[in-house]
């Protein structure tokens, strides 16, 4: 079981502040940067958790384990299987955000309530997520996306893993005064 990294996120937090700051997490990934843009109005704690993992480097070196041309880019394993996650678990946050192209959304398992770490990002509309997963940011520009949309088209072995792994480097939190 991976070790509970709850009380290292929750002193990263700490320091959030959604009412006099705008923030973004800007992954550094070996195909390029990703700067994601934070919706803390439709769900203040897949927001705030990203942000504390980020802050505490828990993404750094974590590689995107699933790529499903069309639909989803994931990552934020550490141990790259798809399986782990930071020892504890955080509430459903469904909202009416759509998902599509350059949204980010937290994975789960059947259990609502199981979002840890692992996240996705859409390489197209996809109804089906709508209101079933959290959706919580979106790329914040045209090469954000463009870099998401070149790791979606990556080459993958039958289980949807990239032949060559695509790694985040690392993973800053960007906090702009409003």
């Amino acid at each position: 079981m991976a070790a509970n990294r709850s009380k290292e996120v929750q002193e990263a937090q700490k320091t959030i502040d959604f009412d006099k700051n705008t923030y973004q997490v800007v992954l550094d990934t070996s195909m390029g940067k990703i700067v994601l843009d934070m919706w803390p109005d439709v769900a203040p704690g897949h927001c705030k958790n990203i942000l504390g993992l980020a802050k505490i480097g828990f993404y750094d070196g974590i590689t995107f384990h699933r790529v499903i041309q069309g639909f989803v880019i994931q990552g934020g394993c550490p141990s790259g299987t798809g399986t782990g996650g930071p020892g504890y678990t955080i509430k459903a946050e469904f909202n009416d955000r759509l998902h599509e192209a350059g949204v980010l959304s937290m994975a789960r398992t059947s259990d609502p309530h199981s979002a840890g770490s692992q996240f996705f990002i859409c390489l197209g509309r996809v109804a089906s997520l709508d209101k079933q997963y959290t959706a919580f940011g979106k790329t914040s520009d045209a090469d954000s996306l463009k870099n998401v949309l070149a790791i979606g088209g990556v080459k993958t072995d039958n289980s949807d893993r990239p032949l060559k792994p695509v790694t985040i480097t690392k993973a800053t939190v960007v906090e702009t005064a409003k």
